[in-house]
């Protein structure tokens, strides 16, 4: 699936993702391939993302490794859409 993280500044990543868990207000949740359409509020936290990925040079600082393989990006808000098979978070 396609994953896209953005922000005020700028579009921190797009790419393709094995998966991805993110911070929701009523806890944290994972989204696969073929996910059902869904539209969130994101609560403070990391959005973890797993699959073999390129973080531009420029955002890499932004982003740290977690366990299972995960790279993380803590966010303080946003929201997340799901759909098609395509992940776009507008993070704070």
């Amino acid at each position: 699936m396609i994953l896209e993280i953005i922000t005020p500044e700028a579009t921190l990543f797009k790419g393709e993702v094995t998966s991805v868990a993110v911070p929701g207000v009523d806890g944290e949740f994972q989204m696969l391939d073929n996910h059902a359409p869904i539209v969130s509020l994101l609560g403070k936290g990391n959005v973890k993302i797993y699959g073999d990925i390129k973080i531009d040079k420029v955002y890499a600082a932004k982003f740290s490794k977690g366990g299972n393989g995960a790279t993380l990006l803590p966010i303080t808000s946003g929201t997340v859409e799901m759909n098609n098979n395509r992940v776009i978070v507008l993070a704070d």
